[in-house]
């Protein structure tokens, strides 16, 4: 399996075994798309998104992983009171990785947490669907 692809599963065992303020099953996607149906509940994705190799020493490579965790949902209205508690939860996501190794990949650690996109505005106007995409950034030297 790519390594990529390892620290996304692990990126997934962490968010399904931790209990968040709102219920969720992750899910890993290449594509992640959904129909406005399917999100009538929560919905998280992760996508592996980007690697970076460069030399950490004679023999050893230092590689960064990109992991994007997508938190969607459709709303049913447009006030704070729809849209703070996933904003919450999308910063709950990225607090719990800050500082971590990931449990069953030890070997990746946390290095940088970035929001994509904190909330979509187009996709609430045009959707009525909130998104944030949060994008975790692991180091594993080997």
């Amino acid at each position: 399996m790519p390594l990529i692809t390892q620290v996304a599963e692990a990126v997934i065992a962490e968010l399904n075994g931790t209990t968040f303020s709102q219920p969720f099953t992750a899910v890993r996607s290449y594509l992640p798309r959904s129909e406005l149906a399917e999100l009538k509940a929560l919905k998280v994705t992760v996508v592996p998104s980007g690697l970076s190799v460069v030399t950490a020493s004679r023999g050893q490579t230092q590689q960064d992983v990109a992991i994007d965790v997508a938190v969607q949902q459709k709303l049913t209205g447009e006030d704070n009171t729809d849209l703070d508690p996933l904003l919450a939860l999308a910063e709950e996501i990225a607090a719990h990785f800050r500082g971590k190794r990931l449990t069953s990949f030890p070997h990746a650690i946390w290095v940088k947490t970035e929001f994509k996109t904190i909330y979509a505005p187009d996709h609430i106007d045009q959707l009525r669907t909130f998104t944030s995409v949060v994008s975790l950034t692991f180091r594993v030297i080997e």
